[in-house]
């Protein structure tokens, strides 16, 4: 797939079903996400995979949090937070790895590496025939999931990104003009 149409074909798709991506596929894209901008050299992002023999932890951990929450919740609430865990056959979850007080690089910079990261992800999965959707939630800034996860405190969660096989493909929406985007900036007058 040609770089430009990878970019503009890219959608999330409705439902996402067995088989998820295969551990070659994967490799590549985490290939392509460690090519991100990376002001100061400091690999800021991380990624846990979840696979699906894992789904059902996972999905007790997001209504753990839940419950945390909302201590009164129904159980169906829980049950429905549990099934999240099951929206595609793997789970990735995308992390910055933050270095506070760093002395060269502000938190956003890093942040926003791993968020760059993460979109290179994204579309290479993409660029392979896989689909991806990405979440958040409650769950992404709860401390106790991140600790459940294995991550550092300062980590951040940038999202769980759901990944398989495409079932239904996104509804096609129309997309906005690029124009409205952009403004052009000119020299102010002496």
């Amino acid at each position: 797939m040609e770089a430009l149409e990878n970019l503009m074909s890219r959608r999330s798709p409705m439902k996402l079903a067995e088989p998820a991506p295969a551990r070659e596929a994967l490799d590549k894209a985490i290939a392509a996400a460690v090519r991100a901008p990376d002001h100061g050299k400091l690999k800021p992002w991380r990624f846990v995979v979840i696979d699906s023999d894992a789904r059902a932890a996972f999905g007790d951990v997001l209504a753990r949090c839940l419950k945390r929450q909302q201590p009164d919740c129904p159980e169906e609430m829980l049950a429905r937070e549990r099934e999240k865990a099951f929206r595609a056959p793997a789970i990735v979850v995308a992390v910055a790895k933050i270095q506070p007080q760093h002395p060269k690089i502000p938190e956003v910079e890093q942040l926003l590496a791993a968020g760059a990261a993460t979109q290179n992800f994204w579309l290479a999965l993409h660029a392979q025939g896989y689909g991806a959707m990405w979440k958040t939630g409650a769950a992404a800034y709860d401390a106790q999931v991140k600790h459940e996860l294995g991550l550092a405190e300062t980590d951040q969660i940038i999202g769980f990104l759901y990944v398989g096989s495409i079932a239904q493909p996104a509804m096609d929406a129309k997309r906005p003009e690029p124009d409205g985007f952009v403004g052009r900036w000119t020299q102010p007058a002496a």
